[in-house]
């Protein structure tokens, strides 16, 4: 039997060209017609080219609270479902993370609530 993790190796580090012919190959002489996704798949890793995946989940960071800090603390108060002191606490403990691992739609969301009050807000 052969070496899986060594064939598996192989095909993972094959050029372009190559799985071209191997799928070509696979076709014509053994009858199996390989996916276009899985051969759309293995080019990009095969020539070396890393896709960077797209980030699914966000961090929105309050990076200072700005002229109108009472605001900023009613808002963070607001979002963080915090007591007034814990929301006063986080806005002069600026950088802090306000929500964590949140999808881009809230974060979005929050960071223009958060602007819209005055502070100066990064998303991560």
């Amino acid at each position: 039997m052969a070496d899986v993790k060594k064939l598996a190796e192989e095909l993972v580090n094959l050029k372009v060209t190559e799985v071209n012919e191997l799928a070509q190959i696979l076709k014509e002489e053994y009858g199996i017609e390989p996916a276009a996704a899985a051969v759309a798949v293995a080019a990009p890793a095969a020539a070396g080219e890393a896709a960077p995946a797209e980030k699914s989940t966000f961090d929105v960071i309050l990076k200072s609270a700005g002229q109108a800090k009472l605001q900023v603390i009613k808002v963070v108060k607001e979002i963080a479902g915090l007591s007034l002191g814990d929301a006063k606490a986080l806005v002069d403990g600026a950088p802090k993370a306000i929500k964590e691992g949140i999808s881009k739609e809230e974060a979005e969301s929050i960071k223009g609530q958060l602007e819209e009050a005055g502070a100066e807000v990064e998303l991560k």
